[in-house]
């Protein structure tokens, strides 16, 4: 529910695009304000949920694209579109490049309202925590710190984990692997792509806090990995394997001299065993576990304090 700076960068360098924005809901909507999707003229990234209203929404928006500016609009769902859910959607949609991105958030602009900036948006900025219309004029907060999560392998999982955890706005990727050519040709825009000879070796520039998930082709890279990181210093985590895998590597960790609290940290194996053990599934679980983690009630606090 904020202005991505960092990531809007990175999706103007595909060109200019339309932000479509949910600023305001009333009764039953497919999703909550603060919503947003982008739109070029040939690709979409994001959705505001699907249906007519989206379909309604894009279309307006890619001719925006031609003419430029900023529009601000309500639609009734269930009078205007047809659509079964019967509250209303206020979105806000804006043409953005790299030359008209802000420089720094909470971003402040005129939609409708007066060219000079009320003294209300003033005293609004810093204030918000979701997109607020004041006498005409947009505000949106600055994103707030994305959880690092470090996936490290690239193979079937490695990719299921990516293509389901990529789109979701409380993750900063990055992919770690030993090839470039182990990796697919196209990267999502928030996933930074990491080619290093021995993994391990760079467990020493991960964040403290960051969250892992193991999953390479190499037993011994696994676990030289698992032993890196408890050196390191880690917030969570998770590595792929059975029951008869974890028993080995705890031995060996101990071996290690790693301190047994900090092994039994470690969670192995990852998802859900119900889902069963397709690349999609595992990767389902995990992600699953990874938002309900993000819920807690103490996850902001300890993203706040470093300790997450």
């Amino acid at each position: 529910m904020s202005f991505d700076l960092d990531h809007l960068r990175q999706l103007a360098q595909d060109g200019p695009f339309a932000r479509i924005v949910v600023t305001r809901t009333a009764g039953s909507v497919p999703r909550e304000a603060g919503t947003s999707m982008i739109v070029w003229a040939e690709k979409t990234y994001g959705t505001i949920g699907g249906g007519a209203l989206e379909y309604q929404a894009m279309a307006e928006a890619r001719a925006l694209l031609i003419t430029g500016g900023a529009v601000e609009k309500t639609y009734p769902l269930g009078p205007g579109l047809g659509q079964c859910c019967g509250g209303a959607v206020t979105i806000v949609t804006e043409v953005f490049d790299q030359h008209t991105l802000p420089d720094v958030t909470p971003f402040a602009r005129r939609i409708s309202g007066r060219l000079d900036r009320p003294k209300t948006v003033d005293d609004m900025i810093g204030r918000v925590s979701q997109p607020t219309m004041v006498d005409g004029w947009l505000i949106e907060a600055g994103h707030e710190a994305r959880r690092p999560l470090w996936i490290w392998g690239s193979g079937h999982v490695g990719r299921a984990l990516v293509s389901v955890l990529a789109p979701l706005p409380d993750f900063r990727i990055s992919w770690i692997d030993i090839a470039r050519e182990r990796f697919p040709d196209a990267m999502p825009p928030n996933v930074d792509q990491i080619v290093a000879a021995e993994p391990p070796a760079l467990a020493r520039f991960a964040p403290q806090h960051a969250e892992h998930l193991i999953l390479t082709h190499s037993h011994t890279i696994d676990l030289a990995l698992c032993h890196a990181l408890i050196k390191r210093g880690f917030g969570e985590i998770g590595l792929i394997g059975s029951d008869t895998k974890w028993a080995r590597f705890k031995s060996r960790l101990r071996d290690l001299g790693c301190p047994n609290d900090q092994i039994l940290r470690i969670r192995c194996p990852i998802g859900q065993p119900e889902l069963g053990k397709h690349p999609q599934a595992i990767a389902l679980g995990v992600a699953t576990e990874l938002i309900a983690d993000s819920s807690a009630p103490n996850r902001k606090e300890q993203i706040d304090r470093g300790t997450a």
